[in-house]
């Protein structure tokens, strides 16, 4: 007979984490304003829903790919532009996320119930990592691109399982969507997927090679229908691409967001600014700073798993779904790392959010294998180091951020050394509550972490888990003022009837101007200083009636002072400041709160 607790403890987990990440997304308004908007102009446009408009009158998409937008503006158009139907998809696929995660983990352990522990181990650590709770009720992209990673890591483990290429052209397809919603960076886990296969399928060599190209051929159409369709659209009836040089979506791909990325470009513009950086490159970025309060909290215990897995598959204790298992979660956290740890491109703390699974699939796994070797010297020893080093990182980064009680961090200590001695030298019921105690030291950082993350609104462009002293929890970047709040801009631009109700420099004070007015704004310059549109094709606008007013966010306003206006020559790249130039030489600008509004059109 089947036994039911893996059930009753999935529904608990599942019911747990919609608990925790489902109330109060009001608290956070609309997230991520950029993306906001876009989602509302995708509720309003087909076309804009899907390029990935930034605005519905198609000027020009966001600096990623759609599949995330497809979503959230799915979700606006049935219920209604408002920060549940904004946020609450990402919590829905946090959800998801555990419990897909739960599954594939269960999948790679043969006895049953040692599987159901492993997943739900691992599922409790993705939903109490605190990047993934900042992710999953927030609107960047990472929420969905976390979901499908995970679903492709379930249908690898059943292509392992089967030596099935139905299930391995499944997970091309996952991970098609995947570069749609994040490109390159989805591609992370891809090593350890493709190594895991061709080692434990269980069939020749020639058919795990069949299968794998079956499942990059999957992966390229998936991945590549929607590349061709915007290609083949001609250009002036979609909107520019962002984010590239040349409109085009490869090179979004492998510039912006690839190499770009990984060692950085150089440029005249350094764009919005956007709050706190990660550390300088090395194997230490990842715990330190921002990074280390997101994700490292359960790192280390992660690593030491891939190491004992490690030592155990080369003693031959591991089955053949184990060590792919083993292969598979140990790659995707490893290469993940490195790439992280290393790049010299820009990179966010938030971004961890995608080495979470996979820390919480090799600790799940770890746990489970330590506890069916208890009776061994190596598998006690394994117990203790797995929860000694949750414990005593939680308790330097506990003290360091100064979180919680002061004699938090001595707590947690104390109570894993105590349980240490249970689990090494007490019988099999002083060694099980020795090592819940010290599962509990080993957990209490990042559940408390996640907890406050979850407790704390974040807004703008880079959110951070949890404010510390003298720290805000986000970060609102880029050049707005009160564009947002100014009743009488929002009133000038609601009564248009043009195209775009304005044009503004960059789009972040283009996203505000569209939230607050519901309302179409050229974006000039995109998110990263983009090189559209040229002056020429500004004017040819302006005089065939399509823009009715230029607001230039944060430029004079109420305190312009008398005379000509004077722009510092860092104001953005050179073709946003010519066309402010042009519209400050032709058209008379007034203040209108902390902008300069000129109206265009009469």
């Amino acid at each position: 007979m089947t036994s039911r607790w893996p059930r009753w403890g999935l529904a608990v987990l599942l019911a747990g984490t919609a608990a925790v990440y489902l109330p109060n997304l009001s608290e956070s308004g609309y997230g991520n304003a950029f993306y906001a908007a876009a989602a509302q102009a995708g509720s309003r446009s087909w076309s804009a829903w899907f390029f990935g408009s930034l605005d519905a009158g198609d000027f020009i998409t966001v600096d990623k790919p759609p599949a995330s937008l497809w979503v959230t503006g799915l979700s606006v158009r049935v219920f209604g532009m408002n920060s549940w139907a904004v946020l609450a998809p990402q919590a829905v696929m946090g959800v998801a996320a555990v419990g897909t995660l739960v599954a594939a983990v269960r999948r790679a352990v043969p006895d049953l119930d040692q599987g159901a522990a492993a997943g739900l181990i691992a599922g409790a650590v993705l939903a109490c990592t605190p990047a993934a709770a900042l992710v999953f009720r927030f609107n960047n992209p990472d929420a969905l691109l976390v979901l499908l990673l995970v679903v492709a890591a379930y249908c690898l483990a059943r292509a392992v399982q089967a030596a099935s290429w139905r299930w391995l052209a499944a997970v091309g397809l996952v991970m098609g969507a995947a570069f749609l919603t994040k490109m390159l960076q989805g591609f992370l886990v891809l090593p350890g997927f493709g190594l895991a296969y061709l080692v434990a399928a269980p069939t020749t060599w020639r058919s795990r090679l069949l299968h794998v190209a079956a499942g990059a051929a999957a992966l390229v159409l998936a991945a590549g229908w929607w590349v061709l369709a915007v290609q083949l659209t001609p250009v002036g009836s979609r909107p520019y691409v962002g984010g590239s040089t040349d409109d085009s979506v490869l090179n979004l791909a492998f510039g912006y967001n690839g190499m770009s990325r990984l060692v950085g470009r150089g440029s005249d513009w350094d764009g919005p600014t956007l709050g706190p950086r990660s550390t300088a490159t090395g194997l230490h970025r990842l715990f330190v700073t921002e990074m280390a309060n997101e994700i490292s909290w359960l790192l280390p215990a992660a690593l030491f798993a891939v190491a004992y897995g490690a030592y155990l598959a080369a003693r031959g204790r591991l089955d053949r779904t184990e060590w792919a298992a083993l292969l598979s979660w140990g790659g995707w956290l490893l290469v993940t790392s490195l790439v992280f740890s290393l790049m010299n491109g820009t990179i966010h703390p938030y971004y961890t959010a995608a080495m979470a699974p996979a820390v919480g699939a090799t600790v799940g796994l770890g746990c489970m294998w330590a506890w069916r070797f208890r009776a061994a010297w190596d598998g006690r020893l394994a117990m203790v180091a797995l929860t000694g080093l949750g414990a005593w990182w939680s308790w330097i980064l506990l003290h360091q951020n100064h979180f919680g009680p002061r004699w938090l961090p001595g707590v947690v200590l104390a109570t894993w050394l105590v349980a240490s001695v249970s689990i090494l030298v007490g019988r099999l019921k002083p060694m099980t509550a020795g090592l819940v105690a010290g599962a509990a030291a080993a957990v209490a950082g990042t559940v408390a972490f996640t907890f406050a993350t979850v407790a704390t609104p974040h807004h703008g462009a880079v959110p951070t888990a949890v404010a510390g002293p003298g720290q805000s929890p986000h970060t609102v970047g880029g050049w707005t003022g009160d564009e947002a709040t100014n009743p009488t801009l929002a009133a000038m631009l609601t009564a248009t009837t043009t195209r775009w109700s304005a044009a503004t420099n960059g789009s972040q004070s283009a996203a505000a101007l569209e939230l607050a007015t519901g309302t179409s704004v050229m974006a000039i310059g995109g998110w990263s200083g983009d090189p559209t549109p040229t002056l020429a094709q500004f004017v040819d606008d302006v005089h065939a009636g399509r823009v009715a007013y230029y607001v230039e966010a944060g430029r004079g306003g109420a305190a312009r002072p008398e005379g000509p206006v004077i722009r510092s020559e860092n104001h953005g790249p050179s073709h946003v400041r010519e066309i402010a130039d042009w519209v400050d030489a032709h058209y008379p600008g007034i203040p209108v709160g902390t902008s300069l509004v000129y109206r265009l059109s009469p």
